[in-house]
């Protein structure tokens, strides 16, 4: 870790024991988030395991539970993107105390920290923000839960259109059991194939932002 090359500030007894209470606060505060997100995680997870007994309940059973839960999860998945950037502000702040505070003191028993932390820190305080955007914060969930959700998702409908009400014989009986309603199984199955790549999508582009500014940032100045 770089060290400051000017004396660094010294807090007294009365300042670090605030600073012990605030670290407390704030891996508490980012707790109960974190809590929330597996609420909506469990929600999803629950939904597709619903519609998962309503379609294979019987061979005559229709699939389109399985579409349905789709639009479920999805909403499931913004309100939980919604939901981690509250989480990160807390999570960032924790981190960001236990990098550039507690982790100089346990190196070498002196409290020799990075110059300018405590402004960094100060100005979040000051003017608080959410640390990630909302597309950012899409993608880390995708990629942590909703991803394998989601694919769960589709191997269950096409496994459901595959062997309900007896084995397929050609692809083309597996499309048009896809039929739903007015809408031909072509366009059915086609928006399941826009729907899943645009999730991956999302998840490998903010994959990338998120290594890129991982190493940009690399002496971890920046929240986030």
């Amino acid at each position: 870790m770089q060290k400051d090359t000017k004396k660094a500030r010294e807090f007294t007894s009365a300042e670090m024991g605030a600073l012990a209470h605030l670290y407390r606060g704030e891996v508490y505060r980012s707790t109960i988030w974190r809590t929330r997100l597996d609420t909506t995680t469990n929600w999803s997870v629950v939904s597709l395991g619903a519609a998962f007994s309503i379609s294979f309940s019987s061979p005559e059973a229709s699939a389109l539970p399985l579409l349905l839960v789709g639009l479920l999860t999805s909403t499931m998945m913004m309100l939980e993107a919604r939901r981690y950037r509250y989480f990160n502000v807390w999570r960032a702040r924790a981190r960001y105390l236990e990098v550039h505070f507690y982790a100089p003191m346990l190196d070498d028993g002196d409290l020799h920290t990075e110059e300018n932390w405590q402004k960094v820190l100060a100005e979040d305080y000051w003017r608080p923000d959410y640390h990630v955007s909302l597309l950012t914060a899409m993608g880390r969930r995708i990629r942590r839960n909703y991803l394998w959700i989601l694919t769960v998702q589709m191997v269950a409908y096409i496994g459901k259109l595959v062997i309900h009400p007896t084995s397929a014989t050609s692809l083309q009986q597996v499309i048009d059991r896809a039929d739903t309603g007015p809408i031909p199984g072509e366009v059915i199955l086609g928006i399941g194939i826009v729907y899943l790549l645009t999730f991956l999508t999302i998840a490998r582009v903010t994959g990338h932002r998120d290594a890129s500014r991982s190493a940009k940032r690399g002496s971890g100045r920046a929240l986030g």
